[in-house]
């Protein structure tokens, strides 16, 4: 019988520093910093002290200005950066008993391919604009081991028409597209091994509002369908308010304040979680 009390997503203590510390900053507990930077030796700390469980289906966002240390915590979680310290565990990876962030380069490629999916801010992180949208679904697909050209063709056109992608578009290369279609290709392209967690940083940035709504509205529809679970990044307290079940708020790298979304944006505790959301209203 599955557990469905056991996290998908288990985090434990993430500590991500740019810089080696020094005797100003190092053990200091941050009295000594200013905001998350140490003026002695330059030192950045971009998450302190990190964790969190996220359970199956569930949708988290996590809010908070730039430099807050949320996409640095996105780029730790996708392996893009090494974390400095910390543990995370997923459950269907070796049953939830190996820290992922002590895992081989190879592991860590294996766990990006089959059980992890990311769609960056900026599409050139993720996609080969110069590849055909179809070609960007099987470069993931090869990598998580496939080889079967049919098999692969017919993923990429299902996944194309789930984003609404038109099929006779996907031969065509993403540099033709506009910014929304582009976050839909990276999103077909993240769900292509079906990842039972989706990583999404900032996904509607610098898009017009009425396509930030349908880009939104395509994540909510294939998360229900899929029963996906997503970490969501956005500095926008909106985007969360739509899309999460619960929050987590941000600030100079530590987690200030967590709870249900609508008791966030109801009953803010935190003095910048409440000037977040009046901003809002």
């Amino acid at each position: 019988m599955k557990d469905f009390e056991q996290p998908v997503l288990s985090v434990k203590s993430i500590n991500k520093q740019f810089g080696s510390g020094c005797e100003n900053c190092s053990g200091s507990k941050g009295e000594r910093l200013l905001k998350n930077y140490c003026p002695v030796c330059g030192t950045v700390y971009a998450c302190r002290d990190i964790t969190f469980e996220l359970f199956e289906g569930e949708i988290l966002g996590v809010v908070g200005e730039s430099g807050s240390g949320k996409s640095t915590l996105m780029e730790c979680l996708y392996f893009d950066l090494e974390v400095s310290s910390g543990e995370g565990y997923i459950s269907s990876y070796k049953g939830g008993a190996a820290n992922v962030f002590a895992e081989s380069s190879q592991q860590k490629r294996y766990i990006r391919n089959h059980r992890m999916g990311k769609v960056y801010q900026n599409p050139l992180m993720s996609l080969k604009m110069n590849f055909s949208s179809i070609g960007n679904i099987a470069e993931k697909l090869i990598s998580a081991g496939n080889r079967n050209v049919g098999k692969m063709e017919a993923r990429g056109k299902e996944l194309l028409e789930h984003v609404n992608i038109p099929i006779y578009r996907m031969k065509e290369a993403p540099k033709n597209f506009s910014g929304g279609m582009q976050q839909r290709v990276q999103i077909a392209k993240a769900l292509s091994n079906n990842p039972p967690i989706l990583l999404l940083d900032e996904v509607t940035t610098g898009l017009d509002l009425s396509v930030q709504a349908s880009v939104l509205d395509l994540i909510k529809t294939i998360q229900r369908e899929l029963m996906i679970t997503v970490v969501i990044v956005s500095h926008d307290l909106g985007v969360i308010r739509m899309l999460a079940d619960r929050t987590m708020v941000m600030l100079d790298g530590r987690i200030i304040e967590q709870g249900l979304t609508d008791q966030i944006l109801e009953d803010p505790q935190h003095s910048y979680t409440q000037q977040l959301v009046q901003s809002l209203l």
